[in-house]
């Protein structure tokens, strides 16, 4: 039996704390704990100590006792710590179970059904209370707020799209920017519209256009480039348009702002600095529901009825570019982000069957200063 060395010990059930003299008994394969305010000595068996990883102090050895329990780690709520190096040395020479790791039965069962609940209300959040919650909020904003809103979301597109300042994407040459706003008048003439609609076209080659919150409406030179004509734009951004009067860029960068901000939190990034870099990129590749899709191309296509722009060039716009459709990284961006299908076209040729008389939105000379807009 080794001479006894100080120690500090917790009974569990109170916050005093009990120094005590402790003996390292190796023909009985104990420790005895042993103090003035203990009402007998105790005696803890070696094969039963396990070592706690939650202390402070390195330079000491906290050891508690294995026993059943309900808990999750079947330990004593009594706690033992030492400090003399001599006798921590003996204990872990003799106690290979010390850093055993003690799991009561079930554990693991219960562990993994509240990963799959945890999973399963994550899951319900994103896909169904976020949804519907952005819904609601995305009527109630003031279309004022919605509007400044917008116009940060388009600031950070442009920057997600490698732009170094503000504004240093924006096409203004004087003629196309003309052409773009005769365009605009010419699909808005006489529709009352909740926004003031805000139309920009930004120097980046990808074949693609997108509403953000608030009336924004931004059009890529990409889309610009390969088109094929100004009617096949008009249809383009008449069915944008459709998204901003149904509020479908709102819904969506409230529901990609939660989302984030769920995951960020779920994640470790609760500081939120993430949140609008994300919702960005999002919008870029935003890509509605089936109804909100097919709402808007109902949408555009009455635009162009009562316009008098002929909706073939919409569906030649779909059946041109969708040929890629279905090949992976080929695919065109406008469709990648709006997915085509040969329906839509279809709808748009039957629409055209219908019209009455109808004009190119643009004149010749209008498309080729639309289409030199960024220089």
């Amino acid at each position: 039996m080794q001479d006894a060395v100080g120690g500090t010990y917790f009974d569990g059930r109170s916050a005093g704390r009990h120094p005590v003299d402790v003996v390292l008994d190796e023909a009985a394969g104990e420790l005895v704990l042993t103090g003035a305010s203990l009402d007998a000595p105790q005696r803890w068996p070696l094969a039963r100590l396990r070592a706690q990883g939650d202390h402070a102090r390195r330079d000491a050895l906290t050891l508690a006792l294995h026993a059943p329990s309900n808990d999750e780690s079947p330990r004593d709520t009594a706690r033992l710590t030492l400090a003399d190096s001599g006798m921590i040395s003996r204990i872990r020479a003799l106690c290979p179970d010390l850093d055993r790791s003690d799991l009561a039965g079930g554990t693991t069962r219960k562990l993994m059904l509240r990963g799959v609940a945890a999973l399963a209300a994550v899951g319900l959040i994103l896909f169904f209370i976020l949804p519907r919650m952005a819904d609601t909020l995305a009527m109630l904003i003031p279309v004022e707020r919605e509007a400044a809103f917008g116009k940060a979301v388009t600031a950070q597109i442009e920057r997600a799209l490698g732009a170094a300042k503000l504004g240093e994407l924006t096409c203004e040459g004087p003629e196309g920017r003309a052409a773009l706003d005769a365009m605009i008048a010419r699909l808005t003439e006489g529709q009352d519209l909740q926004y003031e609609l805000d139309v920009k076209v930004l120097d980046h080659g990808m074949l693609n256009a997108f509403a953000a919150p608030g009336g924004q409406v931004v059009v890529m030179r990409g889309l610009l480039d390969k088109s094929g004509g100004p009617d096949a734009v008009a249809a383009v951004l008449a069915h944008e348009i459709g998204h901003v009067e149904r509020r479908d860029a709102t819904r969506h960068a409230l529901r990609a702002a939660g989302s984030a901000g769920l995951l960020s939190m779920l994640l470790g990034d609760v500081t939120g600095g993430t949140i609008a870099v994300f919702l960005g990129e999002r919008l870029i590749r935003a890509s509605y529901t089936r109804e909100a899709e097919a709402e808007a191309d109902a949408f555009a296509l009455r635009m162009l009825n009562a316009a008098g722009i002929d909706s073939a060039a919409m569906a030649g716009f779909f059946e041109e570019i969708g040929k890629d459709e279905g090949k992976g990284p080929q695919l065109p961006a406008y469709f990648a982000t709006h997915p085509a299908s040969e329906a839509r076209a279809q709808a748009a040729r039957d629409n055209a069957r219908t019209q009455g008389t109808t004009s190119p939105v643009l004149s010749a000379d209008q498309w080729t200063a639309l289409k030199g807009i960024c220089g």
